[in-house]
């Protein structure tokens, strides 16, 4: 190559730029890494040091952004009617992804949800473990597990849903939720020894949630517009066709349903054993009607008749 030509290359001040530019991105990246991992192992909560390297990454962006427009500030000016041409096609082309940038910065400053909280979003229901810009990821629950447990399956969802859908967040200014179970118990039970063993249980394991359900539910009173709700279990009984069926409605922490379910279930069962069959659990029954008879008066190939009588079931 030409010495000159090659001079001349070197000292383009495009070229000098670019090479700026480039080892300016290649400093801020490299200070960025070392202050994400010199802080974050300062950090012992697990929540603080994830926030602290979301931010910093942020940050970091930001500063190659106005580092780029500095150096081009110049011809910038120039290149402004071609960026605002080809910036509305590309605003058109990718608009879901603008959609879901706006929505990150709703979620990282609005309280949507945070990192921990149990959602579902998407028509996905899961643990969000990451915020993204452009997607949050959820350790999924449910499907074919029952009971709000892990699947196994980590999934992405992009951040656009949250302006499209109903955002459910299972643990956010109230953590707990209200469920309930039944019991079915046979006619001819003792109803209110039934009532006094399911209270007893129910008040035994739910007694812890229901003193802090009670403190976090005056927060939220205070926090929205929203009315005194009753924390307390409570046990009803309604009567059906062929069992009586108790209900028992109590509050529990959302991510403790199952094991709940579980204990209220075997407690509520040794509770009845122990009643040597005053109170007795039951399923649905079906009476069968008894089938009348029918009289047949059949013919024969001569024209005779012959009276037959058989019940419905026989053939």
């Amino acid at each position: 190559m030409d010495l000159t030509v090659l001079k001349g290359w070197l000292f383009d001040p495009t070229v000098g730029k670019i090479i700026t530019a480039i080892l300016g991105i290649l400093i801020i990246q490299v200070t960025s890494s070392f202050l994400q991992r010199s802080l974050t192992l300062r950090v012992k909560d697990t929540g603080t040091r994830y926030r602290v390297r979301k931010v910093i990454a942020l940050i970091s962006y930001l500063v190659m952004i106005l580092f780029m427009a500095l150096i081009f500030s110049d011809r910038l000016g120039r290149l402004a009617v071609a960026f605002g041409v080809a910036g509305a096609g590309i605003a058109f082309a990718l608009q879901e992804v603008i959609v879901s940038i706006a929505a990150w910065f709703a979620i990282s400053f609005g309280n949507f949800f945070k990192i921990g909280d149990r959602i579902q979003m998407g028509g996905i229901k899961g643990d969000v473990i990451d915020i993204a810009i452009l997607r949050t990821t959820v350790m999924e629950i449910g499907q074919w597990v029952d009971g709000d447990l892990y699947n196994g399956r980590i999934v992405r969802i992009a951040n656009s849903f949250l302006f499209k859908e109903p955002v459910f967040n299972y643990s956010a200014d109230f953590p707990f939720l209200w469920d309930e179970i039944t019991v079915p118990v046979k006619y001819g039970s003792d109803i209110r020894l039934a009532r006094q063993i399911i209270q007893k249980v129910v008040q035994d394991i739910i007694g812890d949630y229901t003193v802090s359900a009670k403190e976090t539910w005056k927060e939220m009173v205070n926090k929205y517009m929203i009315e005194e709700a009753s924390v307390e279990p409570i046990v009803t009984l309604i009567a059906r066709d062929s069992w009586l069926e108790f209900t028992a409605r109590y509050i529990v922490d959302y991510k403790k349903r199952r094991s709940t379910k579980d204990l209220l279930f075997t407690q509520i069962m040794e509770g009845f054993q122990k009643t040597e069959g005053r109170v007795e659990i039951t399923s649905p029954t079906v009476d069968l009607a008894k089938a009348p008879t029918f009289d047949v008066h059949l013919i024969d190939n001569q024209g005779k008749g012959q009276n037959s009588s058989f019940s419905k079931n026989s053939h």
